[in-house]
């Protein structure tokens, strides 16, 4: 495994994250490019997928983009038939997400597209990688958070 300098000759840390995330997020947007979605669309179905409904904060937080962005991509979404907006029953000040039945159909064709994609990764930087990758990454962004 290469060691992972801070010299200013080699890549740091934060630049080797980037480099990786970049370069997964480009093979995941391909992949759904061909479907006419995007990364960010396949984040909100994603979420939206266990068919709770959440709060446009969360959906934020999980797709990781700015509330007005956001509220942007869900306009557009809503457009598209893929979720609906509902005022919340237990606080009628929220706004909650749903999917539709076209949303959670194009969730589920989307899915496989992904879970392939995701396999071919797996199959280029090895099972064992990925895993030990995940495990280290999920216990970083816990302790960052």
């Amino acid at each position: 495994m290469e060691a992972i300098s801070t010299g200013r000759s080699e890549r740091d840390f934060s630049q080797l994250l980037a480099l990786v995330d970049r370069r997964v997020a480009a093979r995941l947007a391909a992949v759904l490019a061909e479907a006419g979605r995007g990364l960010d669309e396949w984040r909100v179905l994603g979420l939206l997928a266990d068919g709770r409904g959440h709060a446009m904060t969360e959906v934020a937080e999980h797709a990781m983009l700015p509330p007005p962005t956001l509220t942007k991509l869900v306009d557009r979404m809503v457009s598209a038939n893929l979720v609906h907006r509902r005022v919340d029953d237990a606080d009628r000040r929220r706004v909650l997400v749903f999917l539709t039945p076209r949303g959670r159909e194009t969730h589920e064709r989307l899915a496989g597209a992904v879970d392939a994609e995701w396999a071919r990764l797996a199959d280029a930087v090895g099972p064992e990688e990925m895993a030990l990758l995940g495990a280290l990454l999920s216990r970083v962004a816990a302790r960052l958070a």
